[in-house]
């Protein structure tokens, strides 16, 4: 703090002196962009093909080698997911060693190893670095793919495309691909539940044998090491790597929508309006525009302090965040700007949108927006020369892209030299909000608000799957009501109608313990569920032993408990367990208050549901599917929303398999989609009369 002080008054004894006073107003001219010493780089070429660049960094002891192909997109077809597969199957077993051999192993010398369907990387302490090498060319060269392993992959990656179905994020990713590039182009081409189960161990293989050549590789090697040393490790391991003709594609360059079209994704229950604004444009990656266009982007909408952000959510609060990037491509580029906003205010955010879109094109931004963009790339480009990755990163990237071999080396100066007129001449030639698609993912309740948006003003609608959306709701048949699909429901159910004689055979059961297996994100879990007459209840999570959640209600209070620790229910929550902790509460709905409407039919899975708002005693609504032919519920949906940050989740409930037991049909397989997560739990036992105690809901 003193020596701060004392510069001070220096500098205010200098200012004193020379009689000269401190004009705040005018920002300070920036010095001259130095020329970045990137160290030194050696690069040398195995005959087999394979480019390896060098980077020496003596700092600790480890050394990593990145694998990286240089190969063109490549077209799926009906087995889409084949190319992702192939990669994660490269590095679980070879001819020689199994998947456990291989992870043992590389954990007993406290390395790291991985493949993808681009590459390989591999990291160790120099000392292990032989053992290292020895195991990722095994791998690399000699992948033996095994039928239990792909279908091990195959059930992740299905998980997975399950959890997308209700994340609009990976909903706009797919859709905006499919109408900006077309099904027929690798960009807009996506993998489905269907083209995974397609995918064969043979397809895999076929991958492997054609892509994983040297001829079209790249090889880092950055650590503790030499040239010379790298040279010897690299030829010993991968020297006899076989090299092969490897296929290449030409594609047609998508162009930007001739006219502004607003799309809209139709998805129940949303609360907010994901919006995207995206269009393709032609920005390879050697293009000398790039880093005026990136420069020209960031002060736009690439953080939290430019103009998109400081609109729509400092300036009117109808978001959390907004932004907008410019990406290079090699085969093609994009622009994207993007929200998740208020259901209300979809359409007052599209203003704003465009707003800051055509000022950044007919307005100059100021010398001071443009420098504080370039001051704070040049200093997080400085920072990332700290990885000697990045240094080896730049390397293949130059050959690669075939850049000018200064580039990174005159990057800041480069940046420098970026001027306004450079800003809005980089907003002309790439921002184009009468060329762009419109893409919203929301409840199309708000659809028609954006038909103003598009310049046919008109909305064209689109499933999930980037089809034409079709009205999925058709009128129930004359007779069926509300009353009558609950009442078929619970014969369904239990066997019979409500009456007396249900609810005698429901009285002889005092409690129920359903016992199920549990799986998110490839993780296990145990779930066990308890009920005693009249109203307590248990739910409990575990996952290898401990306690990830517990819900308990005693029929009067209840508390949850877990990971993050424990705290009472209270509020909406106590009062929704009141009734759903009541045994067989589905069969008392008319008594407890429950109220009902029938919306309709829709198709659920492939067969006609009918579908209800059902609200509860407090005004909760939910919404229920119930087959039309069997008369079991399908399908729930939710809307909770958190007290503290106001936003709101959709939680949608399927349920499949129903079995009977005792006489009474539960849903064996049942899947909560909550966000991008997906919770599928399958009942693996369930006991009835077991002479439960209270204490177990204390």
């Amino acid at each position: 703090m003193k020596k701060i002080i004392s510069i001070l008054c220096v500098l205010t004894l200098i200012f004193s002196v020379s009689g000269q006073k401190l004009d705040r107003s005018i920002v300070p001219s920036p010095g001259p962009a130095p020329e970045i010493n990137l160290g030194k780089i050696e690069s040398f070429t195995l005959e087999n093909g394979l480019k390896v660049f060098v980077v020496e960094n003596h700092k600790l002891p480890k050394v990593s080698y990145s694998l990286q192909l240089n190969i063109d997109p490549i077209m799926e077809g009906d087995m889409a997911g084949y190319i992702t597969i192939a990669g994660d199957l490269i590095g679980r077993g070879t001819s020689t060693r199994t998947k456990q051999e291989i992870d043992a192993e590389i954990d007993f010398i406290g390395a790291s190893l991985s493949t993808f369907s681009s590459g390989a990387f591999g990291t160790s302490l120099k000392k292990h670095q032989e053992k290292l090498l020895t195991l990722m060319s095994d791998v690399v060269m000699n992948a033996d793919f095994k039928q239990e392993e792909l279908e091990k992959i195959k059930k992740q990656m299905i998980s997975g495309l399950a959890s997308e179905k209700d994340s609009p994020d990976a909903i706009a990713s797919k859709v905006a691909s499919i109408l900006l590039y077309g099904k027929d182009h690798p960009y807009g081409e996506y993998s489905s539940e269907e083209s995974i189960e397609n995918v064969t161990l043979s397809k895999c293989k076929e991958y492997y044998t054609t892509y994983f050549r040297p001829n079209v590789s790249y090889m880092a090697v950055v650590g503790d090491i030499t040239l010379e040393e790298a040279k010897k490790n690299v030829e010993k391991y991968f020297g006899e790597w076989k090299k092969g003709k490897v296929p290449s594609y030409e594609y047609k360059t998508p162009k930007s929508p001739s006219k502004t079209q607003v799309a809209f994704v139709h998805k129940e229950g949303l609360t907010q309006s994901s919006i995207n604004i995206t269009y393709p444009i032609d920005l390879k990656k050697n293009n000398p525009d790039v880093i005026k266009a990136t420069i020209m982007n960031s002060i736009l909408g690439g953080s939290g302090t430019a103009r998109l952000f400081m609109n729509l959510r400092e300036g009117h609060g109808y978001t959390y965040g907004a932004y907008s990037r410019i990406n290079s491509d090699q085969l093609v580029g994009s622009f994207n700007a993007s929200a998740k906003v208020r259901n209300e205010v979809t359409d007052s955010s599209l203003v704003q949108f465009n707003v800051e879109l055509n000022r950044i094109i007919k307005e100059k931004v100021s010398e001071e927006d443009l420098q504080d963009v370039k001051s704070y790339m040049t200093g997080t480009f400085a920072y990332s020369l700290q990885n000697p990755q990045t240094i080896a990163r730049f390397a293949i990237n130059t050959d690669k892209y075939e850049l000018p071999s200064d580039y990174y080396a005159t990057y800041l100066k480069q940046i420098s030299a970026v001027t306004i007129d450079d800003i809005q001449e980089m907003a002309k030639k790439y921002i184009r909000p009468n060329n762009a698609l419109i893409l919203i993912v929301g409840d199309k309740e708000i659809g028609k608000t954006t038909a103003p948006f598009s310049a046919n003003e008109s909305v064209d609608y689109y499933d999930i799957d980037g089809n034409v959306y079709v009205e999925p709701m058709m009128d129930a048949p004359e007779g069926v009501t509300a009353e009558s699909v609950i009442e078929n429901s619970i014969k369904a159910v239990y066997g019979m109608t409500p009456g007396k004689e249900l609810t005698k055979m429901l009285g002889k059961q005092k409690d129920i313990t359903i016992n199920m297996t549990a799986s998110i994100q490839g993780q296990s879990l145990d779930v066990v569920r308890k009920q005693k007459a009249p109203n307590k209840f248990l739910t409990e999570m575990t996952m290898s032993g401990m306690v990830v959640q517990k819900k308990v209600f005693n029929g009067t209070t209840g508390k949850n408990s877990g990971m993050r620790g424990a705290s009472d229910i209270e509020g909406e929550e106590l009062e929704d367990l009141k009734t759903s902790s009541i045994m067989f509460a589905d069969t008392k709905y008319k008594e407890l208050g429950f109220k009902f409407e029938l919306l309709g039919m829709e198709e659920v899975e492939g067969s006609n549901a009918y579908k209800l708002t059902v609200t509860s005693p407090n005004g909760k609504d939910e919404t229920h599917w119930y087959n039309v032919k069997s008369g079991f519920q399908v399908k729930s949906m939710t809307i909770e929303t958190d007290d503290e940050s106001g936003e709101s989740m959709t939680i949608v409930t399927t349920l499949e398999d129903y079995k009977s037991y005792e006489g009474i049909s539960y849903p064996y397989i049942v899947t909560q989609s909550f966000g991008p997560q997906s919770l599928k739990m399958e009942i693996k036992s369930i006991e009835v009369n077991s002479k439960m105690k209270d204490d177990v809901f204390e």
